[in-house]
């Protein structure tokens, strides 16, 4: 068998929403291959399946490889979980169907041809074919330029300005529901972008006034991290981070704490590529806000 090595790569803008996949294939003494896709609706996982199907695909005959990946939803779902999904008629443990199954048997079948070693390697942590490779799924998202189609919910787009110089910031928001629509700002000194961002969930969730689904829309990772998943081990450890420290403005992640829990929230992280017009025009609202008169 012939040695290659495999980067794969796959993500969604906002998750779910648009999603890309990106694959490159290094062959001994020859150029990379580089191939990539797109879907219009999809989740980081399916994502990150694809990539591994389509690379494995593209192979003519039966190789021996080193494939690296980033996702390890992919890595344990190959090397942990796919033998005892198979055994039980593809069904989990708790005899639920496996997610994205057309796609896992896809895998398989891609993976029977070959011999594979799998390897997780950290995203973003300077690997030269990692960040190329995500470059890639990145590059093949269809841009987003729209909500995501769920007529019933409601929808906010959270947007900050900020002044370093004054040590002010502002926060701006748009909530739409339907027809309605309702804009909201605030403005706070000695704050910083990462407090800000807080505060506009704060205020959007504060003006709401029934419990209805909702899909929060913000350029903030620090945001959406914080709310879905470094919440719940700051209040296990009595809001210390892992290395023991207080947890930069408790008081706001605690308002927001109270308010998303007796919410649905689905959270989506925009980039600046996105060029969400909604998006742009709470950005502005907030930068207007910023220069009103103290």
């Amino acid at each position: 068998m012939k040695k290659l090595t495999i980067y794969t790569d796959g993500g969604c803008r906002p998750n779910p929403g648009p999603g890309g996949w990106g694959a490159i294939i290094l062959r001994p003494g020859q150029a990379p291959e580089e191939i990539s896709g797109a879907e219009e609706q999809a989740t980081n996982n399916r994502m990150e399946l694809r990539a591994a199907i389509e690379a494995l695909n593209k192979l003519a005959e039966p190789a021996e490889i080193d494939l690296y990946t980033d996702s390890e939803y992919l890595r344990k779902g190959v090397e942990e979980w796919m033998a005892s999904w198979k055994r039980r008629g593809w069904r989990t443990a708790s005899g639920s169907a496996v997610k994205n199954e057309e796609l896992w048997r896809e895998l398989d079948e891609a993976i029977a041809r070959h011999r594979i070693r799998w390897h997780w390697v950290k995203g973003h942590a300077g690997d030269r074919w990692n960040e190329r490779v995500d470059q890639l799924a990145s590059e093949a998202i269809p841009g987003f330029d729209g909500l995501i189609e769920d007529p019933d919910a409601v929808h906010i787009i959270l947007g900050v300005a900020y002044s370093g110089t004054r040590k002010r910031g502002a926060w701006a928001a748009l909530l739409r529901y339907q027809e309605h629509e309702r804009d909201l700002k605030g403005v706070e000194k000695d704050s910083s972008p990462n407090r800000l961002h807080i505060l506009g969930a704060i205020g959007a969730l504060e003006a709401l006034k029934r419990p209805l689904h909702l899909h929060v829309y913000t350029a903030s990772d620090y945001l959406k991290e914080g709310a879905t998943t470094w919440v719940r081990g700051w209040k296990a450890r009595g809001w210390r981070t892992r290395e023991g420290k207080p947890v930069s403005h408790r008081d706001a992640w605690q308002h927001l704490d109270e308010l998303l829990s007796k919410l649905k929230v689905e959270w989506h992280v925009l980039k600046s590529e996105d060029k969400m017009e909604d998006l742009e025009g709470v950005k502005r609202m907030a930068k207007a806000a910023l220069v009103e008169p103290e």
